[in-house]
């Protein structure tokens, strides 16, 4: 069921992996954020901040305007990971600590994978999809001890019974949200993949995000609080980071590696990313990574990792 890394699936790994290391910055940049900004302006605003550059390089770049079904794909593609993603993640980062959004979010490999079977006419084979779904149990186990432990140790030990079972229930709303947050980020680069096997990966984030931005805006005009102009360093510059790197520069890299390599293959990469959450909010956030979030990583990025080495049929197209 094995077969060898060419040389497009060696490149689009190594581009994968750039990516999935700005992202994995992603969680911990918005929880900052969301501490001083109402997290609609901090979940939808980045899409409207990131429109300005993207809208300049594709002006420099004269790139040619795609066309009607491209429009259609990159609309959807749009409602994926310009809307989707960031608005249920951030809204989750209000209830959940970082460094546990970045194990729950260890099921988008699998979820990319299937995305890409379903959008790209991909066919993992019969051992890709037995450790996926091995690591998307294991990743279901972690959600469920961790809200388990949150209600029953820890700092809520010392709460009464209605605040340990309120946090709970928050914790569990939380992995809701970024389980959707999932599907809609693997649909997204499912479509993005594909798309940039003609466009190429920058642009299609561009048109993207240019597309979407009169809508984008509207939305956070009509939806958001008031801005907090006195926010902190900090907290604006969590919400440069989502906007420029994790909305904007990551997908360069990320659309243009899942193009060259798969999409079923190269999201295998983003096993790395819980990794990159967990160092990134013990070190920015002064999160206390416990031994639950490191065995549960370690375990999920064992039996999925194998599926960068299994074989992926691909649709010529």
């Amino acid at each position: 069921m094995t077969s060898p890394l060419s040389h497009n699936e060696r490149r689009g790994l190594l581009l994968g992996l750039i990516g999935v290391t700005i992202f994995g910055l992603t969680l911990p940049a918005t929880r900052v954020a969301v501490a001083e900004l109402d997290p609609i302006f901090v979940g939808l605003g980045r899409a409207v901040v990131a429109a300005i550059p993207a809208a300049l390089a594709l002006a420099l770049a004269k790139a040619p305007i795609p066309s009607r079904n491209q429009f259609i794909s990159i609309a959807l593609m749009s409602l994926g990971i310009v809307l989707g993603f960031p608005l249920l993640a951030t809204i989750a980062m209000q209830s959940a600590p970082a460094s546990h959004g970045g194990v729950i979010l260890a099921m988008l490999p699998l979820a990319t994978a299937m995305a890409g079977a379903l959008v790209a006419g991909e066919r993992p084979s019969l051992g890709f999809w037995l450790t996926g779904i091995a690591g998307a149990g294991a990743v279901a186990g972690y959600a469920l001890l961790s809200a388990y432990y949150a209600a029953t140790t820890g700092a809520l030990s010392s709460t009464s019974p209605a605040e340990a079972i309120a946090a709970s229930a928050a914790l569990q709303w939380a992995d809701l949200l970024l389980v959707a947050a999932v599907i809609s980020a693997a649909m997204g680069y499912a479509i993005g993949g594909k798309l940039s096997r003609a466009l190429g990966g920058w642009q299609v984030i561009c048109w993207a995000l240019v597309i979407s931005a009169p809508f984008m805006l509207g939305v956070v005009v009509l939806l958001s609080g008031p801005i907090n102009w006195h926010a902190s360093p900090q907290a604006w510059a969590g919400f440069g980071y989502v906007a420029i790197f994790s909305m904007f520069l990551g997908f360069f890299f990320w659309n243009q590696g899942l193009a060259l390599g798969g999409i079923a293959k190269v999201g295998q990469v983003q096993l790395l990313q819980p990794f990159v959450t967990l160092i990134a909010s013990a070190v920015l956030l002064s999160e206390v990574i416990g031994r639950l979030e490191i065995i549960f990583v370690i375990l999920v990025v064992a039996l999925v990792a194998l599926g960068t080495r299994m074989r992926v049929t691909r649709s010529p197209s």
